[in-house]
């Protein structure tokens, strides 16, 4: 169905022809305007989010939730922000201060420059500040989604050099595991993104979001979108991929050693890279700041004037409800687990859904009709999966006969080596042996035979008897 949408929507240029005229034109003060704002929007929604999560836990979790700080509890971020800058101020004593200092500050700040070129409305002049004309976007580039590929990089240096400035061990190993998850989720959501490019024929926001003007992305690329959800919740450390702050096994994560504002630059960072990845797939794959379809229909102007950044931010907020949604429900996977999915399923469907998407655009562009597309692709998908129905057979075979060959599998021994060892899955503790007693135990009783206890002892072994 996908596909069929995707091979019967309207030709499009193949190459980037983005007209990014309007940008670059607006005088000093508007600019500084425009960065305040997108520096309010991710600060306010940081902290509305924070309370909106502590009380949908709460109401799925059958808690009430903050209810003390302003009406219905809503200034209870703002409390806790206030309460974390007034907390003593800690260096460890063998963290390497410079680093340690630096890194809240590495991780916070790349969080708040994706937004730059995240596109709030319309790129033509549809509204006016101050008495001037201007787009709803900071500014664009020809290549502005590398550009936030590149900045939600550098962001992940400020955790690694968290964990390791600290001096000790668990923030060090929150921070390698940190690493390791961004550069195994970063791949896949790379090729998400190519998808798009290949559809669109650019990388500026403002463009993709025109190209979504008769169907938005979810519709015709609904594999990118999925891979790039599940990416987007490991790229931000999010339950239930949140393990490079597993308190089980690492007391706090790669921020163990740190309290007060550096603490809370963290938490910030973490808060508003939700924001911002939710703005990017808002953008790339949900029609960005336009209307939904059954408002569209009915409703002209829509998407004019500042109605946009009402339905862009009310997809954004929807976006954040998934998130709470997901650590509401879903327990915490174990690393491997994480790695596996990074590395064995993402990667390899992205890398296959690229490749198809690619080669049915390469059709269109050629002139082909929709029915031979179709069976270009039915026959693709056809061999794919014989291939792989032949080689999981002849597997299943070997791996039978490699289980002949070895023989019974040998006994267990709980004492391999002189240590005692826990017994794999499958395996299974031997019994123990117990030698019997030479003679049946009888009861010991004080006093001669001929008292009243041994009557009524014999009297309770016989009722226990029967």
């Amino acid at each position: 169905m996908a596909l069929a949408a995707l091979t019967t929507a309207p030709e499009r240029a193949v190459l980037a022809a983005e007209d990014l005229s309007m940008f670059g034109t607006d005088p000093w003060w508007l600019v500084v305007v425009k960065a305040v704002f997108c520096f309010a929007f991710l600060m306010v929604t940081v902290l509305f989010s924070i309370v909106w999560e502590r009380k949908v836990v709460a109401w799925m979790q059958l808690r009430i939730g903050p209810n003390r700080h302003g009406p219905w509890g809503m200034l209870q971020s703002l409390a806790d922000g206030i309460k974390l800058m007034l907390k003593e101020d800690l260096i460890v004593k063998r963290a390497d201060k410079v680093v340690y200092v630096l890194a809240p500050v590495v991780a916070a700040i790349p969080a708040f420059m994706a937004i730059a070129v995240i596109p709030f409305g319309p790129s033509g002049n549809e509204v006016s500040i101050f008495g001037h004309r201007t787009a709803m976007q900071l500014t664009d580039l020809p290549i502005a989604m590398l550009y936030i590929l590149a900045v939600a990089s550098v962001g992940i240096y400020g955790i690694v050099l968290a964990g390791w400035s600290s001096g000790s061990t668990y923030p060090l190993l929150g921070g390698l595991r940190s690493c390791a998850q961004m550069i195994s989720y970063e791949i896949a959501m790379g090729a998400a993104f190519a998808s798009v490019f290949l559809y669109s024929g650019s990388m500026s926001t403002s463009a993709i979001v025109e190209a979504q003007a008769d169907r938005w992305f979810v519709i015709l690329l609904p594999v990118s979108f999925i891979i790039y959800v599940v990416t987007m919740v490991g790229e931000t450390n999010r339950a239930p991929f949140d393990m490079p702050e597993s308190e089980g096994d690492l007391v706090g994560g790669f921020n163990t050693e740190y309290s007060s504002i550096k603490f809370a630059m963290f938490m910030l960072a973490e808060y508003v890279n939700m924001v911002t990845v939710s703005a990017v797939s808002v953008t790339l794959f949900l029609g960005g700041w336009r209307a939904p379809f059954p408002v569209s229909t009915f409703w002209e102007g829509a998407n004019h004037g500042w109605w946009p950044m009402l339905w862009f931010v009310l997809k954004v907020q929807l976006l954040l409800f998934f998130f709470i949604w997901l650590r509401g429900t879903l327990p915490r996977v174990r690393y491997d687990q994480l790695m596996k999915l990074g590395w064995k399923v993402l990667i390899p469907v992205s890398v296959v859904w690229l490749m198809l998407v690619a080669t049915v655009r390469a059709l269109r562009n050629e002139g082909y009709d929709f029915s031979r597309i179709v069976l270009y692709v039915a026959g693709a998908v056809i061999a794919i999966l014989l291939i792989s129905f032949i080689a999981d057979m002849f597997r299943d075979r070997r791996s039978r006969a490699e289980e002949e060959a070895a023989g019974p599998e040998p006994a267990f021994d709980p004492m391999a080596g002189g240590f005692p060892v826990p017994p794999l899955p499958g395996q299974s503790l031997p019994p123990v042996p117990r030698r019997r007693p030479r003679r049946e135990r009888e009861l010991v009783v004080s006093g001669g035979p001929d008292t009243q206890s041994d009557v009524s002892a014999s009297d309770g072994k016989e009722a226990g008897g029967v």
